[in-house]
């Protein structure tokens, strides 16, 4: 055997030798495992405490919770003004009728100051009160039909249905008592009901046939230069302003009173009147 390999076969030797070793010990198959009871278990977290409904509802920074009340308080306003009462409250008959006497202060100072003030819907008399504002000025079934008869002499056309349902107290019952005064019509795009005045000065017979030619014209989608360029063809004229015009006056200067400049003396050389002299004579 070569005596090289030997030599290096003894170093190998010694360096194992100086080498520590850790024996890792086998596991005994013949323990038990200990008791579940002996091991610690860790404690389970409390669960996270439940909010209640009625704390979140009270909380006096919660938005929701205050248009919430402003809410409560617009619809108790309305309701009240369909029955008829017109009388003014203060804020505090106001939380009493609608149960809201439990409010914050900061809630209370917001209705107050910005809420209350604020809403499209309600108005404030100059004593501090509150009544609810209603679209139309109407009380009854009179101040009703002079309001859609304005509305017709001026052009305006109708007013929506729930418009009057809103301000006019009572309504169905003015309605029922002026139900041959009225016109009923569906708009297409929402279907909203539009009352109009029924105007029966303005009823004539119109003959059959003038009523299918009218409904068999579609003018849908055509403006009112189409429909001029479309009877201009057809021969028709169509209507223009055949209204007397007024004639324009043209303004009239002021002429210069004559009088003044002829009482008018020259005042040239007035400074001058003791040093001129008169050479005509000399």
């Amino acid at each position: 055997m070569d005596p090289s390999l030997l030599r290096e076969r003894e170093l190998f030797k010694k360096r194992a030798l100086s080498t520590p070793t850790v024996e890792k010990k086998k596991k005994d198959e013949n323990s038990t495992p200990k008791d579940d009871s002996k091991k610690k278990m860790k404690p389970p977290s409390a669960p996270a405490p439940k909010m209640d409904v009625v704390s979140y509802k009270t909380m006096t920074g919660s938005s929701q919770y205050k248009f919430g009340v402003l809410a409560k308080i617009v619809k108790h306003m309305k309701s009240r003004h369909q029955e008829g009462d017109d009388h003014p409250l203060t804020l505090d008959e106001i939380l009493d009728e609608t149960n809201q006497l439990d409010i914050g202060s900061k809630v209370k100072q917001w209705l107050l100051t910005e809420a209350l003030t604020n809403n499209p819907k309600l108005e404030v008399t100059p004593e501090g009160r509150y009544l609810f504002r209603a679209t139309y000025k109407i009380r009854d079934r009179k101040s009703l039909l002079r309001l859609l008869k304005q509305h017709d002499l001026k052009g305006m056309g109708g007013v929506l249905l729930e418009d009057v349902q809103e301000s006019l107290p009572h309504c169905e019952k003015a309605l029922k008592s002026l139900q041959n005064e009225l016109i009923y019509v569906t708009r297409p795009m929402d279907k909203k009901k539009i009352l109009f005045y029924n105007d029966k000065t303005a009823n004539f017979f119109v003959e059959d046939d003038f009523v299918k030619l009218w409904r068999a014209v579609a003018v849908e989608s055509m403006d009112d230069q189409k429909i001029e360029e479309y009877l201009e063809k057809q021969g028709i004229r169509s209507m223009q302003e055949h209204g007397q015009k007024k004639a324009v006056v043209p303004l009239k200067r002021k002429k210069p009173n004559q009088r003044r400049n002829k009482n008018k003396k020259p005042r040239d050389n007035e400074h001058l009147a003791d040093v001129l002299e008169n050479y005509e004579d000399k």
